[in-house]
């Protein structure tokens, strides 16, 4: 077994999950934002469904240039739910492309973000997979369940019960 393999499971596991809560995302919502200085709900859910691919491409060179303005930016507003789960579907694919090709070597091959010119952080590839493409994708996919939760949306169930989705209370009784 490569050592890539098990974060490829992984991240079909929580593909699944992510496409249930994309799923509840009301296209007719996508601007609303529970704060000011929040991104909108169009845009955390394009995040959501953007950063495994994004985050991948990204890991395909040994370092990559980000300029100030582009590590700040926030991401284009969807104009539909549908381009969220597009969006979603594509990303998932390339990550898995992308991911599916590094041997162990390549994962181990030490990786830097720089901004503009300058080192922000190194790590080897396998460590920026685990922090950014999944624990980053699952910050911002537990911040859009809240989003759903502050407007009114079920939300859920993600690693078990939610106050609205109960897997397991059905399992028990024999569903």
């Amino acid at each position: 077994m490569r050592i890539i393999d098990p974060v490829l499971m992984e991240l079909d596991q929580e593909a699944a999950t992510t496409r249930r809560v994309l799923e509840r995302v009301p296209g007719d919502r996508l601007t609303w934002k529970p704060h000011e200085k929040s991104m909108s709900l169009g845009q955390l859910a394009l995040h959501v469904a953007t950063t495994p691919g994004d985050v991948a491409g990204m890991l395909v060179p040994d370092e990559f240039e980000m300029t100030p303005a582009e590590f700040t930016s926030v991401p284009p507003e969807p104009t539909s739910s549908a381009d969220i789960m597009k969006a979603h579907d594509e990303s998932l694919a390339k990550a898995k492309e992308i991911l599916s090709g590094l041997d162990d070597a390549a994962v181990m091959t030490i990786w830097s973000l720089k901004v503009g010119g300058a080192v922000a952080f190194s790590a080897p590839k396998i460590g920026i997979i685990r922090s950014i493409v999944l624990n980053h994708w699952y910050h911002h996919r537990g911040q859009l369940s809240v989003y759903l939760r502050l407007l009114g949306v079920p939300v859920p169930s993600i690693y078990g019960p939610s106050a609205d989705e109960n897997p397991l209370a059905l399992a028990s009784a024999g569903r």
